[in-house]
């Protein structure tokens, strides 16, 4: 179901020229003046010198071939060269190109939407943004064509992998009100995964032992691992805390409700891992898989099922939900909208 075509954006990313001098690793930094001159690190002179050193894995020849095409240019439209000099704090606007660009065979839908934000269901292998080899197979830019409405922005993060309920927001002059929904721990996320349970549960179940549900509080310290898209468990303060229950139980696998109170990369993937019990489908948690095309046969069993909040602009309480994974397990769901 899926085609691979080479794909240019349809519409342009742009990237922050810093004051700071560390291009390669800087997009975009406030007390400028006090970083750089703690740093003596000569700037760059051209526009072209920073994007080769700040997009380390895109060859020069890329950035000087798009360049030529027109396809790198300031904020009003004009044109980028390869001898313009560097601006800092100067937006740099460019279009991201791949050379395939696999199609996604599943399709979004959107749950709410008014003037100010559209809460809208993500399918499993879409990402929200332009990322990797996905330029215009992305929910943003989906979205946008679907509503005609060029502002639409996450005010969350959502995995690639990982399918579910999204809060988007629409109008740039809000956009701050549902962001500090996330900030200031006002909003529940609620998901459910499925895995393997562990010999114990399922012993345990076999024998009658085991009533359900089972809940797990789960906190520990968790930073960027090798390579650096992976998460891992230390030492240390709890810098994450995941609530965690098994609800049911059909065979060897497990219905997991989850509640990440805090918001790290991968954070319910590595704590059901902690737990001896990472996610079905799982390609990064405990093992990363070679690097392989999406078997959209199995997606990762991990869904963002259900927010819960007060709008900060209309105190209208919403419960949001998409299909979750009740019916894999003969439980009637209980869906709700509002």
């Amino acid at each position: 179901m899926s085609s691979d075509t080479s794909a240019r954006a349809a519409q342009p990313s742009y990237v922050v020229l810093p004051q700071v001098a560390h291009p390669s690793k800087t997009k975009q930094s406030n007390n400028s003046d006090i970083a750089a001159s703690k740093a003596n690190i000569s700037m760059p002179k051209t526009v072209v010198e920073f994007l080769v050193s700040h997009f380390s894995r895109i060859p020069q020849q890329v950035w000087l071939k798009r360049i030529e095409a027109g396809k790198v240019h300031w904020a009003d439209g004009s044109l980028i060269t390869q001898d313009t000099a560097y601006r800092p704090a100067t937006r740099v606007y460019y279009y991201r190109e791949v050379e395939a660009e696999t199609k996604i065979p599943f399709l979004q839908k959107i749950l709410h939407q008014d003037e100010h934000c559209i809460l809208v269901f993500k399918p499993h292998f879409l990402p929200v943004t332009p990322s990797g080899n996905f330029v215009n197979e992305c929910l943003i830019h989906r979205l946008r064509i679907a509503t005609g409405i060029d502002t639409i922005s996450p005010a969350h993060r959502l995995d690639r992998p990982t399918a579910g309920v999204m809060l988007m927001t629409v109008n740039p002059e809000t956009r701050h009100a549902y962001h500090s929904l996330f900030s200031d721990g006002k909003i529940n996320k609620q998901y459910q995964a499925i895995a393997e349970i562990t010999p114990e549960l399922m012993a345990q179940d076999q024998a009658g032992e085991l009533k359900l549900p089972i809940h797990w509080t789960v906190k520990n310290r968790m930073v960027r691992s090798t390579p650096s898209f992976l998460m891992k468990v230390i030492e240390g303060e709890a810098n994450t805390h995941s609530e965690i229950s098994l609800i049911a139980i059909k065979g060897s696998r497990g219905l997991f409700e989850l509640s990440p109170i805090t918001g790290k990369m991968h954070q319910l993937r590595v704590h059901m891992m902690s737990l001896g019990m990472p996610l079905e489908n799982d390609a990064n948690y405990p093992n990363l898989a070679p690097k392989s095309a999406d078997d959209f046969s199995k997606p990762l069993r991990l869904i963002a099922k259900r927010l819960t909040f007060t709008d900060p602009l209309s105190n209208i309480e919403r419960m949001v939900s998409c299909q979750g994974y009740d019916a894999e397990f003969d439980i009637v769901e209980n869906d709700s909208h509002q």
